[in-house]
């Protein structure tokens, strides 16, 4: 049985309804495709602790667990673990977002989600977003 990997990824939606996506950067696995921001939950943590914290280190923002609503999840086995992926949106934070890993910033909108080559993790929740935020 493989080894579960958790992971909480987050949709962030400014005014107007556009969602924040990363693109990953070269060197990294899925180099160029794009993905919600986020990271692995680590030991100790809750979801919402690691997000907070993956936004900050990843994107130079600051939200607070309480601006982190639950959206859907995926499920995906990988190669050596097993990805659970859990997804809240935000729309409270503060900073502007900054590509402090070398990764690509762009926002865009739900309507759009389709044209992007998603990483595949990302693939059903895009579409479940897009249908929740519509745009």
């Amino acid at each position: 049985m493989p080894k579960l990997m958790i992971v909480a990824a987050v949709a962030l939606v400014d005014r107007d309804g556009r969602v924040l996506l990363s693109q990953r950067p070269e060197g990294k696995p899925l180099a160029g495709m794009w993905e919600f921001p986020g990271g692995k939950v680590e030991e100790g943590e809750t979801p919402e602790e690691a997000l907070v914290r993956e936004l900050a280190e990843e994107i130079g923002i600051e939200t607070q667990a309480s601006c982190l609503a639950p959206v859907t999840f995926a499920s995906e086995p990988q190669d050596e673990v097993h990805l659970l992926m859990l997804v809240f949106a935000c729309r409270k934070w503060s900073g502007i977002p900054q590509p402090l890993e070398n990764q690509g910033l762009r926002w865009f909108r739900p309507n759009r989600f389709h044209e992007l080559d998603l990483v595949p993790a990302d693939r059903p929740v895009a579409a479940q977003l897009r249908d929740l935020l519509g745009g």
